[in-house]
């Protein structure tokens, strides 16, 4: 969070009016650490006073799948304290380190030895906000690791949480600190909402505009198509391409440069080195993954290369391209593809796959219609995944971006590395 020169802590970037060098603290210091206790099994119930363990603690909310009476919360509150508003709460164990404000005025209970929280004694002295932006910086979560206990399954205990060193300004700027993340973590919510909405949105359209069951009409359609769809052979509307190239002036596309279940690329092609031998292909050809096509690897690339590894590179005939790069994608082809050979390494079948009948819209400006709406979704998509994804602000020497994709489990999570 803050580089040391000679005996004082100054961060790379702050905000203008702030120059005071910040200072070491220990959180027991700065806070009262409470623990509590583990509730048996038999206690737990389905409604009552939120039991909170350390999978329940989110970057977003505070949420409980478990619960207890009334009646025990106020004896355990009595013999262990419990949670108040205000407080910070972090896991002990699980997911070790990840820090939230307890927002709740109602009663709580957290799982004694999972999850720890610290009540700000001075709030003069610690604001809850800047805590939990602290607990991601990178000398945090360096120190959590070395004072935790455990092998392969560490546990982060009372008396280590007392310990733990903190780097901390003064209260104005603190507070500054802590409100821009606040803000920072409402945009990353924000975009992660919209872009799971995208995503779900996106599947659903995938069911509804093409036909299922052997219909030959999609339960949504465009404006002015009205005629019945086709069944056709896949090997009648497109070929498999399998000329071989070892061009290393053409940009080479692996599995591993492909975003799952986006379509699009994670890095800029032009900074690998080329040289492999893979299946030449041409913008408008479509590449599918059939190496555990589970993974949901394809891409429609919109210039000349070469797919390096276990991809098909299917070139249109019969059918608009860009409508052949959609039926990849939808359930009914997936489910074929995933009628795989092989248990370790499985790998969809082309026999199977090319001698299969698919349903598709005899009218070519039809099937433009549906790849072009489904193109703009998938365009929103990114959008909102590059917003996300670029929460990361310099306010900290270095901030890390980790990215869940829905899940899928595509969440970010931000972790602001200090330096010193």
């Amino acid at each position: 969070m803050a580089e040391q020169h000679g005996k004082t802590l100054v961060p790379q970037i702050r905000f203008a009016g702030f120059t005071d060098p910040w200072e070491q603290r220990k959180l027991g210091e700065l806070t009262e650490i409470k623990d509590s206790a583990r509730i048996p099994n038999r206690l737990w119930r389905e409604a009552g006073v939120p039991y909170i363990r350390a999978s329940d603690i989110s970057q977003e909310d505070l949420r409980g799948a478990l619960f207890i009476d009334e009646e025990d919360y106020a004896a355990y509150k009595a013999a262990t304290g419990a949670p108040e508003k205000g407080d910070v709460l972090f896991n002990g164990g699980g997911e070790i380190g990840k820090a939230i404000i307890n927002g709740n005025s109602s009663p709580i209970y957290v799982q004694g030895g999972a999850v720890l929280y610290a009540r700000i004694a001075h709030s003069s002295l610690l604001d809850a906000r800047y805590l939990v932006a602290a607990f991601v910086t990178q000398n945090v979560v360096n120190a959590i690791g070395v004072l935790s206990a455990g092998g392969t399954m560490k546990h982060f205990t009372l008396q280590p949480a007392k310990n733990l060193p903190i780097e901390v300004p003064s209260i104005a700027e603190q507070r500054r600190i802590g409100a821009f993340f606040d803000r920072l973590d409402s945009l990353i919510t924000l975009h992660q909402r919209k872009y799971d909405k995208l995503c779900v949105l996106k599947k659903s359209m995938l069911d509804k505009m093409f036909p299922k069951g052997g219909s030959l009409y999609p339960e949504i359609r465009f404006a002015g198509f009205t005629d019945p769809w086709e069944q056709r052979k896949l090997s009648d509307l497109t070929d498999r391409v399998s000329i071989q190239s070892s061009d290393s002036d053409l940009p080479q596309v692996e599995y591993e440069d492909i975003i799952p279940g986006e379509g699009t690329l994670n890095k800029d092609l032009r900074d690998k080195k080329g040289g492999k031998t893979g299946i030449k292909f041409y913008a408008g050809d479509v590449l599918y993954g059939k190496l555990r096509p589970y993974l949901m690897n394809w891409l429609y690339p919109q210039f000349n290369g070469v797919a390096v590894g276990d991809f098909w590179v299917l070139r249109a005939t019969e059918c608009d391209s860009s409508f052949l790069y959609r039926l990849v994608q939808t359930g009914s082809f997936q489910r074929l593809a995933n009628v795989s050979s092989g248990s370790k390494m499985p790998r969809a079948d082309w026999n199977l796959i090319s001698q299969s009948f698919f349903a598709v819209p005899a009218d070519h400006a039809e099937q433009k219609a549906i790849a072009k709406g489904l193109a703009e979704l998938d365009t929103l998509i990114t959008l909102h995944q590059r917003k996300y994804d670029g929460c990361a602000n310099p306010l900290f020497s270095e901030r890390r971006i980790s990215c869940r994709k829905p899940s899928h489990q595509n969440r970010c999570s931000a972790t602001t590395t200090p330096s010193g």
